[in-house]
């Protein structure tokens, strides 16, 4: 290679010494803002539905088929109900993420106290009281001596039972109350080996399916809806239509009153927030359709719910998707919508950076010249205060150690642009070489 290919006009490595510290202060910085911000979600998360055959667990695994879409793997636990539900979301050892919950069953301070937020209502669960074919049942004072199968306790229908029992005045002794499983509580109930049976349900649930389709069962009609949700405030009215359940059978063959309870999924705050965006899209393609008991687009909604709903929850049932995820696959859009402050905060902090980067590197490369003045001005005051009787000695030393000087500079690899100031330097050297080559010769004529 020719030599003067050696030689060019910019250098990498002063520039890469130069640079280097801050680059290694912005990538570390970018580090911590990335832990703090942590903009991916976990990919696993944890659901706890409901019972076998429930309207939850049906829908846990449309929001499991959902979100595994976009590579998050959800694991669906079954439950009870609502209340073990947020009985486990209350306790850290269950190791629950979200879970669906019934109006009614947790209060605000449950959210204050164990960190709770909610996703918004997702639907109305009508409360269904099945009996027997023959018993007419047209009010709930006429359960007094039946046999009712109420649910397991931790699926939150006995405490709304004994809601009912009470403002209808009727003690809770006087009815013969069971607390099947839900599945149980259906073969009981054909059999004939219980009156009546209370469940809190969405009607796509397969066993409020097949009731409702026995023609030995019947349906109570809670006539007086309006009235209880004024005396049970989480209690809203709802109407079952004529032939909604079969229309060609005409079933029911009319309409039928119900009390129905609102469900929303709850979670714990410390949910990623990109976790919540999925879980909220899936609940609009989910819950967003009409249905028995509701309109297109009435739900899901963030009207008043037991927790407070989630304000990420609330401006996408108001506004949509977020803007990037219209566009770009998930995983970059999440990534840019949770770290685009960080990436503004290190711009606004490189761009005053990098106008220290072009002093700093000028400074490097001269530095590489500069610093041999100094050893040049070491030798000139040696020179000069040479004592008498031993300055042929220091003038013969200084000028060896010029010699070595010039040998090191020229061998000084510095930028074309520079070169200026390596020749200046040489020419310093020279000067002093003369100047003390002069001195040598007139030390010696003087001893001569």
């Amino acid at each position: 290679m020719p030599k003067k290919f050696k030689f060019t006009s910019f250098s990498l490595r002063d520039l890469l010494i130069t640079i280097g510290p801050l680059t290694v202060l912005i990538v570390v910085l970018g580090y911590f803002a990335y832990k703090l911000v942590n903009p991916f979600p976990p990919k696993e998360v944890t659901i706890s539905t409901g019972q076998e055959n429930s309207a939850y667990a049906s829908f846990g695994r449309q929001y499991a088929t959902a979100l595994d879409k976009f590579g998050i793997k959800v694991t669906l636990k079954p439950s009870q109900g609502a209340l073990e539900n947020l009985q486990r979301l209350k306790d850290d050892e269950a190791d629950i993420d979200i879970a669906f919950v019934q109006g009614g069953s947790a209060q605000q301070e449950d959210a204050e106290e164990y960190g709770l937020v909610s996703l918004g209502n997702l639907f109305s669960e009508p409360v269904w009281l099945f009996y027997r074919e023959g018993l007419d049942l047209q009010r709930l004072t006429q359960l007094k001596g039946l046999r009712v199968n109420v649910g397991a306790e931790g699926s939150g229908i006995p405490k709304l039972f004994r809601d009912l029992l009470k403002v209808n005045g009727v003690k809770e002794e006087s009815v013969r109350i069971s607390t099947l499983d839900d599945k149980p509580a259906v073969d009981a109930l054909l059999a004939g080996r219980i009156d009546a049976a209370v469940f809190s349900s969405a009607p796509n649930s397969a066993l409020i399916q097949k009731l409702l389709r026995t023609s030995k069962i019947d349906l109570f009609d809670f006539y007086q809806a309006e009235a209880y949700s004024r005396r049970i405030p989480y209690l809203s009215p709802v109407t079952l239509p004529r032939g909604i359940v079969d229309l060609g059978r005409d079933q029911p063959p009319r309409d039928v009153h119900l009390i129905a309870l609102t469900t929303t999924l709850v979670a714990r705050e410390d949910l990623h927030p990109a976790l919540i965006n999925l879980f909220a899209q899936a609940a609009v393609n989910i819950h967003g359709s009409a249905g028995w008991f509701r309109k297109r687009g009435e739900f899901p909604n963030a009207s008043y719910a037991d927790i407070p709903v989630v304000p990420a929850a609330i401006k996408l049932y108001r506004d949509g998707p977020p803007l990037l995820q219209r566009y770009l696959p998930f995983w970059v859009a999440n990534f840019f919508e949770r770290m685009w402050l960080v990436l503004v905060a290190l711009l606004a902090l490189i761009l005053p950076l990098s106008r220290v980067v072009p002093p700093l590197y000028v400074w490097k490369v001269r530095s590489r010249v500069y610093r041999w003045y100094g050893e040049l001005r070491v030798i000139e005051q040696t020179v000069e205060e040479a004592p008498p009787e031993s300055r042929a000695e220091i003038y013969a030393a200084q000028f060896r150690r010029l010699e070595e000087l010039d040998d090191k500079v020229n061998h000084i690899s510095i930028p074309l642009s520079f070169a200026d100031e390596l020749y200046r330097l040489r020419s310093s050297i020279g000067l002093v070489r003369k100047r003390v080559l002069r001195l040598i010769e007139e030390e010696k004529a003087a001893r001569n």
